[in-house]
């Protein structure tokens, strides 16, 4: 079965559009090799994108947002290592 990823965000700090952008990123680059894109609202100043049940993101952590050739190299190496992701990876 392909991986899910899900997209944890802040609505009281109206961090829909960033997810939703973060979203249309991950599904246009890896079509098809994941199942599904979701967008769950979360509790205040959360934003983590995680492939399963696996982080790829935490904003807490990473102390910020992950810009989207980031966030593609690390959903790449967690869901398909050997993917050529072209202009991004060079």
């Amino acid at each position: 079965m392909k991986p899910a990823i899900s997209i944890h965000y802040c609505p009281g700090c109206r961090w829909l559009p960033r997810a939703c952008w973060m979203a249309q990123e991950l599904l246009e680059t890896f079509v098809d090799s994941i199942e599904s894109v979701s967008l769950h609202p979360a509790e205040t100043g959360t934003f983590r994108i995680l492939v399963d049940e696996k982080v790829a993101w935490d904003r807490r952590v990473e102390n910020g947002f992950p810009q989207p050739r980031e966030i593609k190299q690390r959903v790449r190496d967690i869901i398909a290592p050997d993917k050529d992701l072209g202009h991004i990876d060079r």
